[in-house]
């Protein structure tokens, strides 16, 4: 799952992006509505946790935007306000969802999570395939019933393997999806996280690498 999460408190920001990568998920930080558009622009989101108070763009314009580009990114607004006029003109704007300022860290991943399950590329809470079971709201994997102990990234992997279901992944796409925009795209991550993410899930062999294309989980 790829998240953007557009907050101009930063401390608040890098906080929320922490504890949703902690589950696996990649996420991009926006600190204003202007980087919010430019992210959005070049990059596809499951989820966009989105201040409503935002400097330089408004959140308002931003969840616009996200509307009109009507690729599937589901909104969740978080305003400071609990009035419900406010509620009620957000939600109007396009917002799938909206979360009151403070908040339990646990709701606002299990309304990311419900969200992404939403999208017209739905993401199911629990994949199952030759045998890996994936539970992603507790955000555990099991091989024949047997727990794995699996990195975040190596989770990421999995992931994004498991949903293609037996298509070819590239790396450049499992790059995209199972890192944020910071990532090296000359980087050998992608290959070392499969590497030990095949050790990890044992034998017989789930993961096929093919040559010049990807990586490919056999069903």
């Amino acid at each position: 799952m790829r998240v953007l999460v557009v907050e101009d408190r930063k401390v608040l920001a890098d906080s929320i992006a922490e504890g949703l990568r902690r589950f696996s998920m990649a996420v991009d930080v926006a600190y204003d509505g202007a980087r919010a558009l430019e992210n959005i622009s070049v990059n596809a989101y499951d989820v966009i946790v989105l201040d409503r108070d935002l400097p330089l763009v408004h959140g308002d314009d931003v969840c616009r935007a996200v509307v009109s580009r009507g690729d599937g990114g589901r909104v969740l607004m978080l305003t400071a306000s609990a009035e419900v006029p406010e509620k009620i003109e957000g939600l109007g704007l396009g917002a799938d969802d909206y979360l009151t300022k403070p908040f339990a860290f646990a709701e606002l991943i299990a309304r990311v999570q419900a969200l992404a399950r939403r999208a017209p590329r739905a993401l199911p809470p629990v994949l199952e395939l030759s045998g890996v079971r994936l539970d992603l709201p507790r955000h555990q994997a099991t091989r024949d019933g047997m727990l794995l102990s699996l990195s975040l990234k190596e989770y990421a992997v999995l992931e994004v393997l498991m949903r293609a279901e037996g298509t070819v992944v590239s790396s450049e796409e499992l790059l995209e999806k199972a890192w944020d925009e910071h990532a090296d795209p000359f980087t050998n991550a992608v290959r070392v996280a499969v590497m030990t993410l095949r050790k990890k899930l044992g034998e017989p062999g789930l993961i096929e690498t093919v040559p010049g294309v990807g990586y490919r989980f056999r069903t």
